[in-house]
């Protein structure tokens, strides 16, 4: 069966973005140290580039390594959508859980007004492509909404303190063990952890 797994950025107080939206006050080092990092995360989840980005950073036709479909909730997708780009990862099936987005905004992303739970299910349960996953690519209250269902995290931690914003896990009370699977640190003191659910 297919895995949920939840890859996202965090601050040190496990903010993944900022009151308003913010993501851009997430340290990246000096050009040498934010240069190697980049390199060595594109080469790794080249198919988390966004479709404007990839050529960019030289991996327009890099295959899909570990994700061939992107679940988010509009509060991840709105940045996207605020600078016109309806699509913004076209080398994936996309999904967008919202209630009050328009069903229609863009025919390569099929927008969920409801049951979260249910669309991931759902996708779980399909054949993949070369055995790829799914990627839960954010927010905090669709990953709240679907903690049971997430198999996997893959967390980069960068070194800052938010002090307040969106929380990367924003649901109710409900303790969930996962078990540290590797971890890898950068120059720039971003950590990399991957855990898989106990």
């Amino acid at each position: 069966m297919r895995k949920l797994v939840y890859y996202i950025g965090i601050s040190l107080d496990g903010r993944i973005a900022g009151p308003s939206g913010e993501f851009d006050f997430f340290p990246q080092g000096d050009e040498r140290q934010a240069a190697a990092y980049s390199t060595w995360v594109n080469a790794l989840y080249p198919e988390t580039i966004p479709t404007a980005y990839r050529e960019a950073v030289g991996v327009a036709d890099a295959p899909n390594r570990r994700f061939d479909t992107v679940v988010m909730g509009l509060g991840t997708y709105r940045p996207a959508l605020d600078n016109g780009i309806t699509s913004p990862y076209g080398h994936l099936r996309q999904y967008v859980v919202s209630s009050t987005l328009a069903p229609d905004t863009d025919p390569a992303v099929t927008v969920v007004p409801g049951d979260p739970l249910g669309l991931v299910r759902e996708l779980k349960s399909e054949e993949a492509a070369a055995g790829l996953d799914i990627w839960l690519c954010g927010g905090g209250r669709l990953a709240g909404a679907l903690l049971s269902e997430i198999d996997e995290l893959l967390i980069k931690t960068y070194p800052v303190i938010a002090g307040t914003g969106v929380a990367v896990v924003d649901g109710s009370f409900d303790p969930t063990v996962f078990d540290v699977a590797e971890r890898t640190t950068f120059p720039n003191g971003v950590t990399l952890t991957h855990l898989t659910r106990r």
